[in-house]
């Protein structure tokens, strides 16, 4: 993937532990592309492979688009995961840190927030569940006079 004024999602089919794999290993090496630090790589494989993880496990499976972003002073990744399953009844409740509808730590949504810049939840009863998470690649401190 590379980044550009025209961004280009990739799509991915989630409905196996293989895929989820697979998830994360393009959400990295896109990351690793557009510019993104190894911490911040870290950071978005991990809230990847939860949000991805809830795709399967709560929504019956779905996709992941993967798209690159620039918005002319920085580059940065857009992850959506996307299924058409139950909805998340009480979104408020979801969001809580160790809220489980199932086996869990009840990090998923609520850990995954706190690993990028924007984050977002469409979902409603009956109708499937979008989640939408933004991370932009970490400007470089510029070096301080004197300082080597």
């Amino acid at each position: 993937m590379q980044p550009s004024g025209q961004a280009t999602a990739t799509s991915l089919p989630i409905g196996s532990d293989a895929d989820l794999a697979w998830v994360r290993q393009q959400v990295r090496q896109c990351a690793a592309q557009l510019g993104f630090g190894l911490v911040q790589q870290t950071k978005l494989v991990t809230a990847a492979s939860e949000l991805a993880r809830n795709t399967l496990v709560h929504g019956g499976g779905g996709r992941a688009e993967i798209t690159p972003l620039d918005n002319g002073r920085t580059r940065g990744l857009r992850m959506s995961f996307i299924d058409d399953g139950p909805g998340i009844r009480d979104l408020e409740l979801a969001m809580t840190d160790g809220y489980t509808s199932g086996g869990g730590l009840g990090l998923g949504l609520s850990g995954a927030k706190r690993l990028v810049h924007e984050f977002s939840v469409d979902t409603e009863p009956g109708r499937g569940t979008t989640v939408t998470a933004v991370a932009w690649v970490a400007q470089v401190p510029s070096s301080r006079p004197g300082v080597g």
